[in-house]
């Protein structure tokens, strides 16, 4: 199989690994697959994305986390031409959903047996998203992560510790219109909202990870108390697989939801990259609109027991 390589070597666990081109191309190559790097050049990922697409080989792989594979998605969403993840972000949450191993060599041996799967993707806005999309505080600290994106040491960590802190009292709550499927508008006030490509999992040791990328649907969040004592509980009940019960936040399922709001721009948080958009939110879901290249299912099934283990 020939396959257009980008990597991008601002991504989480790629920092600081000055070799992780000549890395990554060892690895391909010794799982016997046909790789072609696309250079690094200046007019950045985004480009190179465009070049890999441009090149017709039978899959573009993006080793990256889950911003740079959503970027790829873009482009590839509707074609014949599959996506492949070699996972180096900080959170690689597609990765994980998938099954595919978190470690490189094992990622693209994984590649090397790998199948296609066909996958949902949405957007808002017209701006595609594979996880998650946020508004609220926790975008507004995606504002701060991007700051940070790239430096090392303890001061960045100190300053987006300091910038969490500070969000539980200078954020104020959002008031926001929602309807789901154009129907009746309900209006909120919350601080922090979500809206997840497919549902997220409810089981012991399940952190944020969806069972079905291919239902087809959206699912709408709503904090109901957010704030650090709210995360906390809302991790601890993902953990324990009781967080639905726990009345910490509202769940709906829909194929479009409509969000509005009296700002005249409100910023958006899309696997883990912010940008502005301009209201109303209008998300929409795009079934079976993306091809992914996945581990054969007894090996994603012992990469996803590897990755809750490890987790």
């Amino acid at each position: 199989m020939r396959i257009a390589v980008v990597i991008n070597a601002a991504s989480g666990t790629a920092l600081g690994r000055e070799e992780i081109e000549a890395e990554v191309t060892r690895h391909l190559t010794a799982a016997g697959l046909d790789a072609v790097l696309v250079p690094d050049h200046a007019e950045g990922l985004l480009a190179r994305l465009d070049e890999a697409v441009a090149m017709g080989a039978d899959a573009v792989v993006v080793g990256g986390g889950d911003g740079s594979i959503m970027a790829a998605a873009e482009r590839l969403m509707g074609k014949q031409t599959a996506l492949g993840i070699l996972p180096l972000g900080t959170m690689n949450m597609l990765a994980k959903d998938l099954g595919i191993p978190l470690e490189l060599e094992a990622a693209a041996i994984a590649l090397s047996h790998g199948h296609i799967r066909v996958i949902d993707v949405a957007d808002v806005n017209g701006h595609v998203f594979l996880c998650s999309s946020v508004i609220g505080s926790p975008s507004w600290l995606g504002r701060h992560r991007e700051r940070g994106r790239g430096k090392r040491g303890w001061l960045p960590r100190f300053r987006f510790a300091l910038a969490a802190l500070r969000s539980e009292w200078r954020h104020r709550p959002m008031r926001l219109s929602v309807a789901l499927e154009g129907g009746r508008i309900v209006r909120l006030w919350t601080r922090a909202l979500a809206v997840a490509n497919n549902r997220y999992a409810e089981g012991f040791g399940l952190m944020m990870a969806r069972p079905r990328l291919d239902a087809g649907e959206l699912a709408l969040y709503v904090a109901r108390r957010y704030g650090a004592w709210w995360w906390v509980k809302l991790m601890a009940g993902m953990f324990l697989g009781s967080w639905r019960g726990s009345r910490l936040v509202q769940e709906r399922t829909a194929s479009q939801v409509t969000i509005g709001t009296p700002r005249t721009a409100i910023r958006v948080m899309n696997d883990g990259e912010a940008m502005l958009l301009t209201p109303p939110l209008v998300y929409r879901i795009h079934p079976a609109s993306l091809r992914v290249l996945v581990p054969p299912p007894g090996e994603a099934e012992g990469a996803a027991a590897e990755t809750a283990a490890a987790a």
